[in-house]
């Protein structure tokens, strides 16, 4: 039985719940449902300069630069991001800040008259997607900065043609959804590639045959990181060098991975809009994104929030935690507070982090996809391992029993961060 709509008069909280119980399941890929629905809102060809950025990791820290970049520049910017991690909000961003609830709820209203017109039913992901599109046209923004949620093809977000396609880069996640091997997911995501657009390709592992049969195919000029443009890490600890045909740029380093940075500055230098170096210096220095590598003092213990849940992205947390452990000697050890969901590769994740944490402290997520308690302890035999019913609790120990010279990392799900914050909200 279908729910009845909410009111524009309900809360945000009453919206989400509906979106959730619409359609049959929450993930549905596919085109068909989303296309007609969107065509009645008349957003499918936007007065603007369209980003969109898809890959297995990445793409939030690369979407957080571009529109930080470009924000900086003085362009109206939409920005479009999944998952969020504290609130909804985050996903839809105009000129760097999150929007409030009741211009969510009006968008809400209009994407359920266009379904409902339509006939048709939308996913939760669909219809908030929609939602973020109707709120950037509303505001005329002159760039939308768009992620893609889940592969690139048949992801809501490839309704909307983009001026610069990127794939950050291509790993093994989603399977059940987009393929089991590199080749079928790269294909998936070259789904965004379209006539004549540049496409960068940020990887650093070989070019899939996949994506250059696509922008071969689509006449689309291939920039391939490492290749077609070129960065490095200055070795100062405050600066990297970009370099591409004709340009050569010294600038800053963030607190986001420089692989991503590097792919936003090559992203805007190919589109036509006009950038400056000091946007370019400003906007990179203040693009900040929650759970990626993100620091915190909490009780006087320093806590990083990473978001990584899967190898290629656990790398990148341990590249950052290394070079973040060799200028902070005073850490010698490291506490995780831990879990994932039961269909990622939990054991090439804990493999990769077992030489680097001490002591773990665990517990299953309370949501529909969570990995059971058995299955993190089966990847986690011979490691020092503290079980709790809940990841609250798992931190709150964490919090009380850790020494000085102890680091506290929450990692492994977008999930385990959601879940801390609850916590650390309860005890404000």
């Amino acid at each position: 039985m279908k729910p009845d709509a909410p009111k524009i008069t309900d809360d945000l909280d009453t919206w989400l719940d509906y979106w959730g119980h619409v359609h049959v399941t929450g993930i549905d890929l596919g085109l068909e449902r989303v296309i007609p629905v969107a065509e009645a809102l008349g957003v499918m060809q936007p007065q603007a300069k369209v980003f969109t950025v898809a890959g297995t990791n990445g793409k939030g820290s690369t979407t957080t630069t571009l529109a930080s970049i470009l924000n900086e520049q003085g362009y109206q910017v939409g920005l479009y991001q999944s998952p969020h991690i504290y609130r909804f909000n985050e996903r839809v961003k105009l000129k760097g800040q999150e929007v409030d609830d009741q211009t969510l709820i009006e968008a809400f209203v209009l994407v359920d008259q266009a379904r409902r017109y339509c006939e048709l039913s939308l996913s939760f992901f669909e219809a908030t997607t929609l939602a973020a599109f109707v709120i950037f046209k509303q505001k005329q923004c002159d760039v939308w900065v768009l992620e893609v949620g889940l592969g690139g093809r048949l992801d809501v977000v490839n309704v909307i043609d983009p001026d610069i396609a990127v794939i950050t880069n291509i790993g093994l996640d989603h399977t059940d959804w987009l393929g089991d091997s590199i080749e079928k997911i790269a294909f998936e995501k070259a789904g965004i590639i379209r006539p004549d657009i540049p496409v960068i390709f940020a990887g650093l592992q070989d070019l899939p045959q996949a994506i250059q049969t696509k922008a071969d195919q689509a006449n689309a000029k291939l920039y391939v990181a490492q290749k077609d443009y070129f960065y490095q890490d200055a070795g100062d600890g405050q600066s990297w060098n970009f370099a591409s045909s004709g340009t050569t740029l010294k600038l800053p380093l963030s607190s986001l991975a420089l692989e991503n940075i590097s792919t936003a500055v090559a992203a805007v230098l190919l589109s036509d809009l006009v950038i400056s170096q000091a946007a370019l210096n400003k906007g990179i220095k203040k693009a900040q994104l929650a759970g990626r590598f993100e620091q915190r003092v909490i009780a006087n213990k320093t806590i990083i929030f990473d978001a990584g849940h899967n190898a290629h992205g656990v790398e990148f947390l341990l590249k950052q935690l290394r070079n973040f452990l060799e200028y902070n000697k005073q850490y010698t050890e490291v506490v995780a507070v831990f879990s994932m969901l039961a269909d990622k590769d939990i054991k090439s994740v804990v493999e990769l982090l077992k030489p680097t944490v001490l002591n773990w402290k665990i517990a299953p997520l309370n949501v529909p996809r969570a990995a059971p308690l058995s299955q993190l302890m089966g990847a986690l035999q011979g490691e020092t391992v503290h079980s709790f019913e809940s990841i609250q609790e798992a931190f709150k120990l964490a919090l009380e029993q850790t020494n000085n010279n102890q680091l506290i990392l929450v990692c492994g799900s977008f999930h385990t961060l959601e879940a801390v914050w609850e916590y650390l909200e309860q005890c404000q």
